[in-house]
């Protein structure tokens, strides 16, 4: 097959990133086109092309890619609102699509995203980076070969300091969303980097599903903080309420009776962490201490003696159990950002689209775990009451099993 012709809408920073830094330089793709609403984030990313040696055309309408019929795949990195018709628009012109992560608004908009994919029958993914983490694989695998027993709990969560960012969101050359989504909604807006790896240990809308979800949200002070210390941002912000609390938890339940807790915490200071951890009969894995417990390697007994020498010990561990992806990448040389994850989720799109492969993260995937952001929001506003997840896969979750393949990118 020749180069994948592609067109890229939106190219904020993520969109920079993804284009200038990855996508340019794989051989399997052939940048056409680029959109975005602002000439000045078109012409930064012209020029950062250009020094690569590619020319692809820009426009400022979105319809322009998707009318182009050498176009075969369109990579979606704009604002959170626009993802789904986005992705729905682009599947109706007969473009394949890479969606970039973030929340749903409705859940209608869940079940269109769903119907437009299963008509029109285009190749789907959701660009979940996180699912292809070191850490989250070697659980995942570890987790598939029985050492962890009967997974009963999940933790995940989005810590990172976001402020700078969400301050800056409508200065005149930065121009980010999220600012007037912090200010007008309170839910968890950014699920997926957490749950995306969790579904997948969880056989989530393969034999499993998530049945409701329950949430509640903090006060919202860390803004208001952040902006008062800082004259340089827009003061008048400081006149606005900041909707989103600065810490929200969420759980969910899913039908076999596992739960999973969620923590999005983007507005206070403090160290980056996706929260991973993994408890089941036979074993553990919590991120904060990047620690693994089999007990297999206790006797078959518990420890409760001093823990501390074991904490850091998820390393010792990759030799025997790393995913078989890892161990490749590693010996090929990690692509992209996110230690790696960048470079292996667009693997996972170029291999399942070129060979005609199931999407790793498909259509059924998105929908669930975008529609987390819908759900937590209505329990937050009725005040922590459960809100109840629809079946997108319409009853399929009950006899679908994960896909057996040869491909290292199927999880």
């Amino acid at each position: 097959m020749d180069k994948i012709k592609v067109g890229i809408i939106g190219l904020g920073a993520r969109g920079t990133y993804m284009i200038t830094n990855l996508l340019a330089d794989l051989e399997d793709l052939d940048i056409v086109a680029v959109s975005d609403l602002y000439d000045f984030k078109i012409e930064d990313n012209l020029r950062r092309l250009k020094a690569k040696g590619i020319e692809p055309w820009a426009t400022k309408n979105y319809l322009d890619i998707l009318e182009d019929k050498e176009i075969e795949v369109v990579f979606i990195f704009a604002s959170w609102e626009a993802h789904i018709k986005l992705a729905c628009e682009a599947m109706e012109h007969g473009k394949a699509v890479g969606l970039e992560v973030g929340g749903a608004y409705s859940i209608n908009d869940c079940f269109k995203l769903v119907e437009t994919q299963e008509r029109t029958g285009t190749f789907f993914m959701m660009l979940e980076n996180c699912c292809y983490g070191r850490d989250e694989m070697l659980v995942m695998n570890m987790v598939r070969q029985g050492l962890f027993g009967d997974v009963v709990h999940c933790r995940g969560g989005y810590r990172h300091d976001l402020r700078n960012s969400i301050a800056r969101g409508e200065d005149e050359n930065y121009k980010h969303y999220r600012q007037r989504n912090y200010l007008n909604r309170n839910c968890d807006n950014y699920p997926t980097h957490a749950l995306g790896p969790i579904a997948k240990i969880l056989d989530i809308n393969r034999g499993n599903r998530i049945v409701s979800v329950i949430s509640q949200s903090s006060s919202s002070k860390g803004m208001h903080e952040y902006i008062k210390n800082n004259p340089e941002r827009d003061q008048e912000l400081l006149k606005r309420d900041f909707a989103l609390g600065d810490v929200v938890n969420t759980i969910l339940k899913c039908a076999h009776g596992e739960t999973i807790s969620l923590t999005l915490g983007t507005t206070l200071p403090g160290y980056y962490s996706r929260n991973f951890e993994v408890r089941g009969t036979k074993g553990s894995y919590v991120e904060e201490n990047k620690s693994i417990f089999l007990e297999s390697d206790h006797g078959g007994k518990g420890y409760e003696d001093n823990w501390t020498p074991h904490f850091n010990n998820a390393s010792d561990y990759y030799e025997k159990y790393d995913h078989p992806l890892w161990k490749k990448t590693l010996q090929e040389g990690l692509k992209g950002g996110h230690g790696g994850m960048d470079g292996m989720v667009i693997g996972a799109f170029i291999e399942a689209y070129k060979k005609g492969l199931p999407s790793p993260i498909d259509v059924y995937d998105a929908a669930t775990w975008m529609a987390v952001t819908v759900l937590s929001e209505e329990s937050i506003a009725k005040g922590g009451a459960p809100a109840f997840m629809p079946d997108f896969t319409g009853g399929a979750w009950v006899i679908k099993k994960r896909e057996e393949s040869e491909s290292l990118y199927a999880i």
